[in-house]
């Protein structure tokens, strides 16, 4: 059964959003609690799609799941831990199953794994077969980990794993990947030795894990930078641990709040993770204040044209690119956005074109949007999770009607955020078809 958003543009949206935890936190944490053989306590977890199904695989493994609240799990292996009893099927729908590898690399001398599903980003580019999809690999997991000892072969929809020879040593990261960083500091962690990983990432993520695995017991210097350097240990500790905040989700009611009418107050949020992101909020021209630990977010008529380029954290985070564009829609003159990471990043684009967005898309990496240009509701697609809540945001400020199709992709990363919406003033509808 598919699932669609209808929604009524223009509304007045006043009230409190409450953030909940990250699916990109609660993913590698998720993960970890496989590295010690003692229970963990995960709180705030989200339940989105994503996290949901990765639970689901954990279990399939033969790992036990309790629920102890709403958002509260503790998570436990045993002797019927076992990675060959994995649900193959569920995991290539998910790409946070590559998370895995890390950590079922200390605990299994063999195991295997398919290839992980999840987001495709769509491209302009059109190819004999249909639209060019913008794949997002994980050589650089593979290689990252092979210079620890991990031997590894493909054979066509499996890969099969070998970690006899694992063990602590420099590893270099190719480039500044946030899965890659993690999974390389969890087999850190599970290892005797000093393991030294350069070109790390330093997301908010990725210190969130760091800083978990240093109460299971390892040993870590340099959180938050782009050299770490871990002492592991075979007897990691069951602990509790909290799910950050979700800052996707910030960004995401930060820009519904500047442009329909009304004010948002957004709570549950790290002040320290939204730094870049707010300069630039700023910029725009966007009305927003703190008032003790809130975010209050005012309709903002008045924004002008900037350019954006993602960059490794501490720079723009490539996944908040998305959900501001459409404010760049409303805003005077010409604005630049480019994403040198993800090819296609932007083929979503198309879809708010057709909501009359005025946009020239210059190639895979970079657009041009010019304002301000009215938006109308009509029919669109979600590709991506980002992308998705691009277009939501836009079919709420739009006049008129949107439906929004395959919205299974928005699940997959917000906490039901058709009610959150619905709770402070607007008209979305859930339909199944």
């Amino acid at each position: 059964m598919k699932e669609k958003f209808i929604i009524q543009g223009q509304e007045k949206l006043d009230g409190t959003i409450t953030i909940s935890g990250a699916k990109n936190s609660a993913g590698p944490i998720l993960a970890a609690a496989l590295l010690s053989s003692e229970p963990c306590i995960i709180n705030n977890v989200p339940l989105v799609e994503d996290i949901l199904k990765m639970l689901e695989l954990i279990e399939s493994m033969g790992v036990k799941v309790d629920w102890l609240g709403k958002n509260k799990i503790k998570i436990q292996t045993g002797a019927d831990f076992n990675p060959a009893n994995m649900d193959f099927a569920l995991a290539r729908k998910m790409r946070i199953s590559v998370l895995l590898m890390g950590s079922l690399a200390v605990r299994f001398k063999e195991f295997k794994l398919s290839p992980p599903g999840g987001d495709r980003i769509v491209g302009m580019v059109r190819t004999k077969g249909g639209a060019r999809i913008g794949l997002r690999p994980i050589t650089t997991h593979l290689e990252a980990l092979e210079q620890m000892g991990l031997k590894y072969r493909r054979e066509e929809n499996t890969y099969y794993f070998n970690s006899e020879n694992l063990k602590s040593a420099k590893v270099i990261l190719k480039e500044f990947s946030v899965t890659a960083t993690e999974n390389l500091m969890m087999a850190a962690a599970g290892l005797e030795g000093e393991t030294i990983i350069k070109g790390a990432a330093a997301e908010p993520h990725v210190r969130a894990l760091g800083k978990m695995l240093q109460k299971m017991g390892a040993k870590i210097e340099g959180i938050g930078s782009h050299s770490l350097k871990i002492k592991g240990t075979k007897n990691l500790k069951g602990v509790e641990h909290s799910v950050l905040p979700d800052h996707l989700e910030i960004g995401t009611f930060f820009a519904i709040g500047a442009l329909t009418q009304g004010t948002l107050e957004i709570k549950n949020l790290i002040w320290d993770d939204l730094d870049i992101f707010l300069a630039k909020m700023n910029e725009i021209g966007v009305n927003f204040r703190r008032e003790n630990n809130s975010l209050f977010v005012d309709f903002s008529p008045n924004l002008s044209g900037v350019r954006i380029q993602t960059l490794p954290w501490p720079g723009f985070p490539t996944d908040l690119l998305p959900l501001v564009i459409p404010l760049l829609t409303q805003a005077s003159g010409r604005s630049l956005v480019h994403d040198p990471l993800y090819e296609n990043r932007l083929g979503f684009l198309q879809e708010l074109k057709k909501m009359g967005a005025d946009i020239e898309i210059i190639d895979p990496h970079r657009a041009f949007i010019f304002g301000k240009t009215p938006l109308f509701g009509t029919s669109i697609s979600s590709w991506d999770i980002r992308a998705g809540a691009s277009l939501l945001i836009a079919a709420l400020m739009a006049k008129g009607e949107t439906v929004i199709e395959n919205v299974y992709q928005i699940d997959r990363g917000y906490e039901k955020i058709d009610e959150k919406l619905r709770n402070v003033g607007a008209k979305i509808e859930r339909i199944t078809s």
